[in-house]
């Protein structure tokens, strides 16, 4: 009879956890790839569309200068591409060019569908060379939870949180510096007092700063004076903006600049309805603003939108009701605030 056999011994070695995500903050990020340091993969998400736009315009802006075989960047959206095109797009590469860019938007599509989220997370644990591939998920009322094991698959996560004051200082300095526009310490506080802290209205700023300036220029406080003084091409995306983001107060603010700076009734009504006309899947002026109110509203409560636009239009253009009055009401119905 053979002597029995010693059981197996079991693996000193632990069992590892799966790897999370390694949070980022936003600042941090776009210096880090102004330097030329790019995560493999990025998962961006938050409630501030302002700051995502910022990180992705400072990625793209790094990208091109560093990456002059492929400077721009491979857009997807998960609604229209399948898990098995955006993998080949980050883990192909080619003798010509070994690395590529690539966004991919509204990811919170993929949570629909379990198969898919499992397909993309094991695609993003393989190697995939030295390509970028940034996933963004639209601002949403709570956290979707089902979409955890793609973050968890990412290298990097960024939560982008409406940027406190000094955060956005740190963005104007940074920005400037990258296109060589030297400037009074006091510049920056004047976009700041200028954008009241908001960061789409401070980002609208500074880059209408630094196209008046052009690259190499200075500009003092007192030009900058000049330069921020209301005007109809930059305060009505401001304006549309905090509509399609729901901040009624904000965007009562902003229309009384409007009408102060002369802007006709008209126009402003235009633009409303174009800003919901688009969320309805029309052509759009604003897209983004439009796509980001379509998120926030289904499509029964655009069409009363619309629909109260267009009889603020009617009472205005009839003269049976005061026009301020008529834009304030109009403006708090697509807001969603009565």
């Amino acid at each position: 009879m053979s002597p029995p056999r010693p059981a197996p011994r079991s693996s000193s070695r632990p069992t590892r956890a799966p790897r999370a995500a390694l949070p980022v903050d936003p600042l941090a990020f776009a210096r880090a790839v102004a330097a030329g340091k790019f995560p493999g993969s990025l998962y961006l998400e938050g409630p501030s569309e302002a700051l995502k736009a910022e990180c992705l315009a400072a990625l793209r802006r790094a990208w091109a200068a560093r990456e002059p075989l492929a400077p721009k960047a491979h857009v997807l959206r998960v609604a229209e591409s399948s898990v098995e095109e955006i993998l080949a797009h980050y883990q192909g590469a080619s003798l010509f060019t070994p690395r590529e860019l690539i966004l991919v938007l509204e990811v919170e599509d993929l949570g629909r569908s379990e198969k898919r989220v499992g397909a993309l997370a094991a695609g993003l644990a393989a190697p995939a060379g030295e390509s970028c591939l940034v996933l963004v998920e639209s601002a949403g009322e709570t956290t979707r939870k089902s979409l955890e094991p793609v973050r968890a698959a990412c290298r990097a996560r960024i939560e982008a949180d409406p940027p406190a004051r000094e955060a956005l200082r740190g963005w104007g300095a940074l920005r400037l510096e990258e296109e060589k526009v030297a400037a009074e310490p006091r510049v920056i506080d004047q976009l700041l007092d200028a954008s009241e802290g908001d960061a789409l209205a401070f980002f609208s700023e500074l880059s209408r700063l630094i196209a008046w300036a052009g690259p190499g220029a200075r500009v003092d406080a007192q030009q900058a004076a000049e330069i921020l003084r209301p005007s109809a091409s930059a305060e009505l995306p401001d304006y549309l903006g905090s509509v399609a983001a729901g901040d009624a107060a904000r965007a009562g603010q902003r229309l009384g600049r409007l009408l102060a700076a002369g802007v006709g009734e008209g126009a402003i009504l235009f633009s409303l309805s174009n800003l919901v006309g688009g969320a309805l899947g029309g052509w759009a002026r604003e897209r983004a603003a439009s796509d980001q109110l379509r998120r926030r509203r289904g499509s029964s409560d655009l069409v009363r939108c619309l629909d109260a636009v267009y009889r603020a239009e009617s009472a205005w253009k009839g003269g049976r009701a005061d026009v301020v009055a008529l834009l304030e009401h109009a403006t708090r119905e697509v807001c969603g605030s009565r």
